[in-house]
């Protein structure tokens, strides 16, 4: 029976908590994501102000990589762009508006480039 309709009201068991929440083991069993290569992938780039206090934020979007490899690509941009910023929700953040540097670092790397948005 899976985990989702168990209805546990108290375990003993130190390992349930750590349990994954889709496939209900542990370890979890679920297939890892892989990431694509850079010449399979468009990052578009985009400039948004609201509701960050008027605060402009370079956004990159549309990648598909793990948590680990987005969080170094994160890490790279900031460098590159001397900025900081934050990896959330599958995005990556950029204090800022550093698009025409973010593009020109993803293009050395690989990536094609998109701007979206106004």
């Amino acid at each position: 029976m899976p985990a989702k309709k168990r209805n546990i009201v108290y375990s003993t068991d130190p390992a349930f908590k750590k349990r994954c929440p889709r496939c209900g083991s542990y370890p979890c069993r679920c297939p890892q994501p892989k990431s694509l290569p850079p010449e399979q992938q468009t990052a578009a780039i985009r400039r948004e102000t609201k509701g960050r206090g008027g605060k402009t934020v370079t956004v990159i979007m549309d990648l598909q990589l793990t948590p680990d490899d987005l969080k170094a690509l994160g890490k790279q941009l900031k460098q590159a762009c001397g900025a900081g910023g934050a990896v959330k929700d599958g995005a990556i953040e950029i204090q800022g508006d550093h698009r025409e540097t973010i593009a020109a670092a993803l293009q050395k790397q690989g990536y094609k480039t998109k701007f979206v948005g106004g």
